[in-house]
């Protein structure tokens, strides 16, 4: 029941967005009484900070199978990182949405456990950049948080513009991007 709970309350905020879903919008969708919601959600910020919790970490587990495959060279990784940026986007849909969206909505403590994690997707992308400048892939003068900023600007913003079914696909899209930051800092 956590689990439908959770994946109704994120088409909800997605539709309607969070401030607007009621816990009473929530429960109606699945048919069941206030007290199921509260039996596993103390609040409303609690079910968000619940998906933002579940988001993270499941991006964070597939970027360090990438990191970590030791057969692939550091433009493979890269075109990977920034593939599986958009193919959870792709994949998530509405998660997404609310990950990038709502997260204005969650308060000081709950963000206290969700930002390290967000940094680290970050930081894990800066210590790639810094490979790459080591192995002699990558200009040594980059500054590394900036272009690591900008990859994520290019991917995380997809969500609000990329259409899966449209004349490039996910893949398709992640090469174009890899290319396109190749391109502008490739030794």
């Amino acid at each position: 029941m956590k689990e439908k709970i959770t994946e109704h309350a994120i088409h909800l905020f997605d539709k309607k967005g969070f401030t607007v879903t009621s816990i009473q919008d929530i429960v109606e969708s699945i048919g069941v009484t206030k007290g199921t919601f509260y039996y596993y959600f103390s609040s409303k910020e609690e079910l968000l900070k619940e998906i933002h919790l579940r988001y993270i970490d499941d991006l964070l587990s597939k970027q360090e199978v990438i990191l970590y495959d030791d057969s692939k060279s550091f433009k493979d990784k890269l075109l990977d990182i920034i593939h599986l940026s958009l193919l959870d986007i792709k994949k998530q849909g509405a998660s997404a949405k609310v990950f990038f969206r709502e997260m204005r909505h969650l308060n000081p403590e709950s963000l206290e456990k969700i930002d390290p994690k967000r940094d680290q997707y970050r930081f894990n992308i800066e210590r790639l950049l810094k490979e790459g400048i080591e192995n002699g892939d990558l200009r040594s003068d980059l500054d590394v948080p900036l272009i690591t900023f900008g990859i994520l600007g290019i991917t995380n913003w997809s969500y609000q513009w990329f259409n899966p079914a449209g004349s490039k696909n996910d893949y398709e899209l992640a090469k174009i991007f890899t290319e396109m930051v190749f391109k502008g800092i490739e030794n």
